[in-house]
């Protein structure tokens, strides 16, 4: 456990310029602290104290505002950033060297017991208010960018915007990328193609009308 906190550390001073010291990561990042306290509810899990590891996890949301199922399986080196709001459902799978920002739903969509929340590969970034639903791969080194709604598998080194999701970069290598500003708006070039066209037709129109 220890070993892991160290890592844990190590990895947000990489991650996070706003980290000034070890010391203030151990004791102010609540992100941490909602993975720690599911290191504990998830071993109570596996042990059969069911009871006891709810309670756990139902103060781990109270204190750091993260709602993890305790029977989620978590990697290492995994970091929420700013974690206020993130839900991960009961089936839900997560990596290595994931980074998951504020408001990130890991959801379901079926009420059998089964499989039914997404599966997070190793070195994959989710961008803030994301909903990843379903019995869904996101590969390694994927992106997933803010307020994305992603219901399909994502490919390895994918990133993925947009509501559906939809994939507008491939073969992204960086687990440690950040660089959420400059991800394409599908939206914004479908618009941009209707402006276009309307032009091209406004322009048709005209030499038809100066023709007569």
């Amino acid at each position: 456990m220890f070993e892991r906190i160290k890592e844990d550390i190590l990895m947000v001073h990489l991650r996070d310029p706003a980290a000034r010291s070890s010391a203030e990561i151990f004791f102010f990042y609540s992100g941490l602290h909602a993975v720690w306290g599911h290191l504990i509810a998830h071993y109570l899990w596996n042990h059969d104290f069911l009871f006891l590891a709810r309670m756990v996890s139902t103060l781990n949301r109270f204190f750091t505002g993260v709602e993890i199922h305790p029977a989620v399986k978590i990697g290492r080196r995994v970091f929420i950033d700013h974690g206020m709001g993130v839900v991960v459902g009961e089936t839900a799978e997560i990596g290595d060297d994931v980074l998951l920002y504020q408001g990130v739903v890991l959801g379901g969509t079926s009420g059998l017991k089964e499989k039914r929340h997404p599966t997070v590969g190793n070195g994959v970034v989710i961008g803030s208010r994301a909903l990843v639903i379903g019995n869904i791969k996101l590969g390694n080194a994927s992106k997933v960018g803010a307020g994305a709604v992603v219901l399909k598998d994502v490919p390895e080194g994918a990133t993925v915007v947009g509501v559906p999701g939809k994939v507008v970069h491939e073969n992204r290598k960086c687990a440690i990328d950040q660089d959420h500003q400059n991800l394409p708006d599908p939206i914004d070039e479908k618009l941009k193609d209707i402006i276009k066209k309307q032009e091209e037709l406004e322009k048709e129109i005209a030499e038809i009308r100066n023709e007569k």
